[in-house]
């Protein structure tokens, strides 16, 4: 089905799977030691280095303190600019610069920026040198703004339906992006793809997010980075990558839209969709589901011994509002009880959290989201 700029669906996914559905290491500064006595103040440092050189052999010293740092830094959330003609130069393009300021005012801390780069490609997969200029205006105005830039790419229609050029492309991508932004913007985060899945084997998925951490690493060996499972944005079906183990300065990411057709009913790009109408969601039953599908996902964080990040949940416009604000609202405080930051889908567009005409939140919506917020997550890091 062809989707309209302003009608797609949330993280990008397509038409097919929603109606099959209804069916870097820190730098550590240590202190001068002043001992009168050398030799003590050589063991006081003989001890240091063997303490932490067994968090080494753990996976949990300086490169996994970053990474929950940065998930602890990250916070409230929300996706901008996927489908803003903002990358084409400013044709059908809602979003003003000034909007960052907005949302930093309105209390988050951080937004995940969806970047379609594939169609900014030429022949040789090299990005168009205008939008590089772009992203890096965007970069730049989002730290500005006192927010967190997460670089998602977002390309997951071709790389769940062709593979082999996704594969391409994507190290392409991030060849280019990390050599950019090698030694800039500290708090900048990657997110290797948005919701890798479709087609792509889980084993297929591991390799390449491999090969795309070494990439990245070459350049950005502190530069934290968000890695998705294989259809990360499903907790029935979800299958883990298989993640280097000394590279501890990862965070995994979920996307949440269960139960689907409450959170879809009457989105118009599907008419299965589109034909849903007065689903409700609030009761006992439907939140020990969502707590039991979050309480998986912890498991496997815990597991990994790794932060979490909740890069997409929300409910379409179509839903009744007083179960719409409720689910968003229980999603948020569940995620934030697990130590886990979230981004909401989305700033403008479908599901929009802000009106881009008049210039104004969704209060009802932004209420919800940020009623009884603990402001900051926690990431809960494992104790070895």
């Amino acid at each position: 089905m062809i989707m309209s700029s302003r009608s797609k669906a949330p993280g990008g996914r397509a038409t097919l799977r929603a109606n099959s559905r209804l069916q870097g290491t820190n730098a550590v500064t240590f202190r001068t030691i002043r001992d009168s006595t050398g030799g003590r103040a050589r063991a006081r440092w003989t001890a240091i280095l063997i303490f932490c050189l067994g968090l080494f052999a753990t996976g949990t010293c300086l490169a996994q303190d970053r990474a929950f740092e940065q998930a602890a830094k990250l916070g409230r959330g929300i996706n901008i600019l996927g489908y803003d003609g903002l990358w084409e130069g400013g044709v059908d393009a809602p979003f003003r610069m000034q909007n960052l300021r907005q949302i930093r005012q309105a209390g988050f801390q951080h937004v995940r920026i969806n970047f379609f780069a594939f169609k900014h490609m030429n022949a040789e997969n090299k990005i168009d040198p205008a939008v590089l200029v772009r992203l890096d205006d965007v970069i730049w105005e989002t730290i500005d703004a006192g927010l967190i830039p997460v670089l998602d790419e977002h390309d997951y229609g071709e790389c769940q339906m062709r593979i082999s050029a996704c594969e391409t492309k994507l190290v392409a991508f991030w060849e280019q992006i990390a050599a950019r932004y090698a030694g800039k913007h500290p708090s900048l985060i990657f997110e290797l793809l948005n919701e890798p899945g479709g087609n792509m084997p889980a084993q297929t998925w591991s390799n390449l997010a491999q090969r795309l951490l070494a990439i990245i690493r070459r350049s950005n060996p502190n530069r934290t980075v968000i890695v998705a499972a294989i259809s990360s944005d499903d907790t029935t079906a979800i299958q883990h990558p298989q993640l280097p183990k000394d590279d501890r300065n990862i965070i995994l990411t979920i996307h949440y839209y269960a139960p689907f057709p409450f959170t879809h009913q009457g989105a118009p790009w599907s008419p299965q969709l589109a034909a849903l109408r007065d689903i409700r969601w609030g009761s006992d039953a439907d939140r020990r589901k969502l707590t039991e599908d979050f309480n998986r996902i912890a498991a496997w964080g815990k597991a990994e011994n790794r932060p979490v990040y909740l890069g997409e949940f929300s409910v379409y416009e179509a839903a009744p509002l007083a179960d719409r604000l409720r689910y968003l609202t229980f999603v948020t405080r569940t995620a934030e009880s697990l130590g886990w930051p979230w981004a909401y889908w989305q700033f403008d567009h479908d599901f929009a959290l802000f009106d881009s005409v008049r210039q104004q939140w969704n209060t009802a919506v932004l209420d919800a989201l940020m009623r009884g917020s603990t402001s900051k997550a926690s990431p809960r890091r494992t104790k070895n």
